[in-house]
């Protein structure tokens, strides 16, 4: 069945490209992909596991986008986006086809209206702040840097399906995103319910914006978290701040975590980057308090490829497990990797 499955995920890609290929004089259409693969080596002082992985820097992928101009500067607007797991060529986002985005829409001088299945407002905004862009020491077993680790409390968050969100324009600096997921739950308009808000400014060197999005459960109750940072690009370096707030209306979660990070770019091609996040859990079931730091350099072969190695580590507190492989409470998790990016 997994095989049929892959099989006639394939067929509908190439049919895809080729239909792309034939559009094109008509439309704007592109195929763009990324193929990322590394090694890794993580440790928690008990065990320690040897990998190759995937989308350890960006997310692997394979991805259709176009624009029609409508006239009066009105355009249509899509996006399918395919991600994989290039070490075996599985589908990713739980064998999704479209998993990393699929959705269409309008855009003019009134901003962009979309539908389908997206990144969440907070997760645009966190990703714009991290100096890792969401990505590099994210290893499989649960290792991660800043946005991973900040909005790893609930996943769903990343991305929302059955999503309609609209996007302002950029206005002297200023732009703000509300997206509202349709629980599509018969009898309870607020199950499974997900609001996200977001306002940033972008201008020169300065980034700062804030966030809020919940999510709730089959019964409505609701799991919230709020966000805000920036960035300041110095020149010799861009300095990153951020915190976040994540409650539930059950008191399940009760945590906050800040993050101060840092990009440092070394000669025309190369950038080292570091963070440090620290994560106090209040809820007395889990207290799932610890820090987490991570170290990481790239290397630009050229505008599509580029080399990357990482260093990064979880510092538990007695109650606390986080990273992949830790066996019990307390332990201290570390994950090396080093790979290579290439965009087309």
């Amino acid at each position: 069945m997994k095989k049929s499955m892959i099989k006639k995920s394939i067929f509908v890609l190439a049919s895809l490209g080729v239909c792309a290929g034939s559009a094109s004089a008509q439309s704007s259409v592109t195929i763009y992909g990324v193929v990322d693969m590394s090694i890794q080596h993580e440790n928690d002082g008990v065990r320690s596991k040897t990998a190759l992985d995937s989308g350890q820097f960006y997310g692997s992928r394979i991805g259709f986008k176009g624009s029609e101009d409508l006239g009066g500067g009105l355009k249509a607007n899509f996006v399918l986006e395919n991600g994989f797991n290039a070490d075996d060529g599985s589908l990713g986002q739980g064998s999704r086809l479209f998993g990393r985005a699929s959705w269409v829409g309008l855009s003019g001088d009134f901003g962009a209206v979309r539908v389908g299945r997206m990144s969440s407002p907070i997760f645009i905004v966190a990703d714009a702040i991290d100096p890792f862009d969401a990505g590099l020491t994210s290893g499989k077993a649960g290792q991660s840097t800043s946005t991973n680790g900040m909005l790893g409390i609930f996943r769903t968050a990343f991305r929302t399906d059955n999503t309609l969100t609209y996007n302002s324009n950029n206005i002297y600096g200023f732009s703000g995103a509300a997206a509202y997921t349709f629980g599509e739950t018969a009898g309870n308009t607020s199950a499974n319910r997900q609001i996200g808000l977001s306002l940033a400014y972008d201008k020169g060197p300065v980034y700062t914006g804030i966030a809020y999005q919940s999510v709730n459960d089959i019964f409505g109750n609701s799991t919230k978290q709020k966000l805000i940072g920036g960035t300041y690009n110095f020149g010799i370096a861009k300095a990153a701040l951020a915190y976040q707030k994540n409650s539930s209306d059950l008191q399940t979660v009760n945590n906050k975590n800040w993050m101060v990070g840092v990009t440092v770019p070394v000669g025309p091609a190369s950038k080292v980057l570091a963070s440090y996040i620290r994560s106090t859990d209040n809820t007395i079931a889990t207290a799932n308090s610890g820090s987490q730091w991570a170290l990481g350099y790239t290397y630009d072969m050229s505008k599509r490829t580029t080399l990357y190695t990482s260093y990064s580590g979880n510092s538990n507190q007695a109650r606390s497990n986080i990273g992949g492989l830790a066996a019990a409470n307390g332990l201290t998790d570390t994950l090396f990797n080093a790979g290579i990016r290439h965009k087309f």
